[in-house]
C-alpha cells in the first residue's frame, strides 16, 4: 500500500492534527508489541504452568497413575490351537507382539478421539464462547496476543470480535481436518491388521519361528500401507522428509526370510521384534509431533486464569496471614484458633455428645434414675389435700353442720361459690368482718393446684419425648455428617464416562453402539460403491467403538452374568467374514437383550 510523504510539522499543514493523531493511536500499539517481543518463545497452546508442570514430571517423576486396563478386542484367531492357548495362558510371542501393536494403535485412535470431541465441540459453541475460549483458555502469550489484536483493531476502527471469530473458525476447522485425517489413517491401518491376521491365521499358530515369519510379512505389509497413507495425508510434512526435500521411510522393514534356509536365526528374529517395537516408537513419536499442535490444550492451558487468579489471591491471603501472625509480634491468629476451637467444642457437646449420651440413656431406661423434674406427684397431692381440708372448713363453718366424708371437691365448690357471691354483694364490709377474704384465699389454693397439675402434666410429655428431643438437637450433626458422606461416596465413586454407572454412563454405552450401528452402515455404502478405502476406514472405527463398548460393558456384564453371551456377540461384530444384515440383527439384540445396554435398570422394567 503506498503511503503518502511526511508533511513538515513546521509548514503550518492543517493535516499535521490527523498526523499526531495516528501517531497517538499507534502508541499502544508500539507498547503492546514490545511486550510481546518480551515475552518468552512459547508455543500458542503453552503456558508458563505447562512449562513448569513438564520440569516438573521431567525432573521430579510425578506421573498420573494409570488405570487398570480391561481385556481389548481379540484378533481374529479362531482355530483350537490359538483358543487353546489363551486358555491355557501360554500365548506365541506373535500373538503378544500384535496385540502389543494393536494396543498402540487403539491408545493413539482414542487420544486422537478425544481431541476431535472436543473441537467438534468448539466449533459448534456459540459466538460468545468462542471468543472467550480465544482470549481466555489458550493460554497467557494467547491472551496477550488477542489483546493486542482487539486494541490494534479498535484503533484502526476495526471490528475484533469478527476477526476473532474468523480465526477461531479457521483454527478449529484446521485441527479438525489434520485429527480426522490421523483418525483414518489409524482407522485403516487397524482393519488391515485384521484383515491380514485373517488371511494369514493359520500361519500365526503354527510354531514359534513360522508364526514370527508370518507376523514379519503381516507387519511389513501394513506399515508400508500406513506410511503411505501418513505421506498422502500429510503433504509435505516435515516430519517425513529430510532437510534436502527428499523423503525418506519412517518405518524400518522386517525380515522376511524363509524360516527353512540358513539365514533365519534366533538373532534375526530378536532383531525383528525389536525392530516392531522400533517402529510403534516411531509411530507414537510422529503422531506425538502431529497431536502436539492440534490435541485439546491441557488443563492447565485451559484455566490458567482462574489458576492465576488462585495463586494470587492464595498469596495475599497467606501475607495477610504472616501479617496476623505471632512472627510479626500479633496474637490475632492465637486468638482465632482458640475462639475456633471453642465453637467447634460447644457444637460437639450441644449437638452431638449430649443428644447422643441422651439417647443412650433412653433407650437404656437411665432416665428413671435423673434428678427430679420440674413437679412431682407427691408436692400435688400435698396441694390437693390441703385444699380439701380448707374447704370443708369453710362449708362447715358457713352451713353449720358436719359435711359427710364422701363428699366431693366440685360440690364444695359449688358452695364456696355460692357464698363468694353472696359476699361480693357487700364487698367492703365482708372483707373486713365476712368470709370474702376466706374464699378468695381458697380460691387462690384452688389455682395453685392447677398449675401444678399443668406443670406435672407438661414434665410427663417432656419425659415422654426426651428421645425425640435429643434426636432433634442432634439433627444438625447429622445432617454435617450426611453431607460429608455424600460427598466423600461422590468423590470416590466419579463416573468413569461408560465404563460407570448411573443413568449417564448407560446412556454414553447406547450411544457407542449407536456409533457401531452407525459405522457398519457407512462401511456397507462405501462397500457396495467401490470405495475400498473408505469402507477400510470405516471398519476400523468400527474395531475401535466395539473396543470401547467392550470395555465399557466388562465389569456391568459379570455382575449380572451376561458377559459371555455378551461378548461372543460383540466379537460376532468384528468378524470380517459375517454379512452385515447379520451384524444389524446382533446389534438389534444388543439393544435389547442385555441389562447394561438397556435404556434404564431391568429393575424399573414394568412386570406383566
Amino acid at each position: 500500500m503506498a503511503t503518502s510523504p511526511p508533511h513538515n510539522p513546521s509548514s503550518g499543514d492543517p493535516s499535521d492534527a490527523s498526523s499526531l493523531a495516528a501517531a497517538a493511536l499507534e502508541a499502544p500499539a508500539r507498547v503492546w508489541r514490545s511486550l510481546v517481543a518480551r515475552l518468552p518463545p512459547l508455543p500458542d497452546s503453552s503456558s508458563f504452568l505447562a512449562v513448569v508442570s513438564d520440569l516438573q514430571r521431567r525432573y521430579i517423576g510425578i506421573r498420573r497413575p494409570r488405570r487398570r486396563r480391561l481385556s481389548a478386542l481379540p484378533l481374529p484367531l479362531r482355530p483350537a490351537a490359538a483358543h487353546s492357548a489363551r486358555i491355557a495362558g501360554e500365548m506365541p510371542k506373535a500373538f503378544v507382539i500384535l496385540d502389543d501393536v494393536v494396543q498402540h494403535t487403539l491408545t493413539n485412535l482414542h487420544s486422537i478421539h478425544k481431541s476431535l470431541l472436543f473441537w467438534q465441540a468448539k466449533a459448534e459453541g456459540t459466538n460468545s464462547q468462542k471468543v472467550y475460549f480465544m482470549i481466555f483458555e489458550r493460554g497467557p502469550r494467547a491472551f496477550v496476543d488477542a489483546t493486542y489484536q482487539t486494541l490494534t483493531r479498535l484503533g484502526s476502527n476495526g471490528r475484533p470480535v469478527q476477526y476473532i471469530l474468523h480465526s477461531a473458525s479457521d483454527m478449529v476447522s484446521t485441527k479438525l481436518a489434520a485429527l480426522t485425517s490421523m483418525q483414518h489413517c489409524l482407522a485403516a491401518f487397524l482393519a488391515e491388521i485384521h484383515s491380514e491376521v485373517d488371511k494369514c491365521r493359520e500361519g500365526l499358530t503354527e510354531n514359534s519361528d513360522k508364526s514370527l515369519h508370518t507376523l514379519f510379512i503381516v507387519l511389513n505389509t501394513t506399515f508400508s500401507k500406513l506410511e503411505v497413507s501418513l505421506r498422502n495425508a500429510g503433504e509435505g510434512q516435515d516430519e517425513l522428509f529430510t532437510h534436502d526435500g527428499s523423503s525418506y521411510e519412517l518405518f524400518g522393514k522386517l525380515p522376511e526370510v524363509d524360516v527353512e534356509s540358513s539365514e533365519w536365526t534366533e538373532a534375526l528374529a530378536t532383531d525383528g521384534t525389536s525392530l516392531v517395537y522400533q517402529n510403534l516408537q516411531k509411530l507414537d513419536s510422529f503422531l506425538s509431533s502431529q497431536l502436539s499442535s492440534h490435541k485439546r490444550p491441557d488443563r492447565l492451558t485451559m484455566y490458567w486464569l482462574p489458576y492465576t487468579c488462585g495463586a494470587v489471591g492464595l498469596s495475599v491471603c497467606s501475607l495477610w496471614l504472616l501479617r496476623h501472625s505471632s512472627l510479626m509480634g500479633s496474637p490475632d491468629i492465637d486468638n482465632w484458633v482458640r475462639d475456633a476451637k471453642e465453637s467447634v467444642g460447644g457444637f460437639w457437646d450441644e449437638h452431638v455428645e449430649k443428644p447422643i449420651i441422651s439417647i443412650r440413656d433412653e433407650l437404656f431406661e437411665t432416665f428413671k434414675q435423673r434428678d427430679k423434674g420440674v413437679m412431682e406427684n407427691q408436692e400435688v397431692q400435698l396441694t390437693e389435700d390441703s385444699l380439701r381440708r380448707m374447704l370443708v372448713a369453710f362449708c362447715e363453718q358457713t352451713e353449720g353442720r358436719k359435711l359427710p366424708e364422701d363428699l366431693s371437691v366440685q360440690a364444695m365448690l359449688e358452695t364456696l361459690t355460692k357464698r363468694y357471691e353472696k359476699e361480693l354483694i357487700h364487698p367492703i364490709q365482708n372483707l373486713f368482718s365476712g368470709e370474702l377474704a376466706r374464699a378468695m384465699l381458697i380460691q387462690i389454693q384452688k389455682l395453685k393446684l392447677d398449675l401444678e397439675s399443668g406443670l406435672l402434666e407438661m414434665d410427663q410429655i417432656l419425659r415422654a419425648n426426651a428421645i425425640n428431643l435429643a434426636v432433634l438437637a442432634a439433627l444438625p450433626a447429622f445432617g454435617l455428617s450426611l453431607l460429608l458422606l455424600v460427598l466423600l461416596r461422590t468423590w470416590i465413586q466419579r463416573d468413569h464416562g461408560a465404563e460407570g454407572r448411573g443413568n449417564i454412563a448407560r446412556c454414553q454405552r447406547r450411544l457407542l453402539l449407536v456409533d457401531v450401528e452407525r459405522r457398519l452402515m457407512e462401511f456397507q455404502h462405501y462397500r457396495d460403491n467401490g470405495m475400498e478405502e473408505e469402507a477400510r476406514c470405516k471398519f476400523g472405527l468400527v474395531l475401535y467403538t466395539l473396543d470401547r463398548l467392550c470395555k465399557a460393558v466388562e465389569s456391568h456384564a459379570k455382575e449380572t452374568g451376561e458377559w459371555l453371551s455378551l461378548r461372543e456377540d460383540i466379537f460376532d461384530l468384528a468378524k470380517l467374514d459375517m454379512g452385515t444384515p447379520d451384524k444389524m440383527i446382533v446389534v438389534s439384540r444388543l439393544k435389547w437383550m442385555y441389562n447394561c445396554l438397556l435404556p434404564f435398570s431391568s429393575s424399573r422394567l414394568p412386570r406383566l
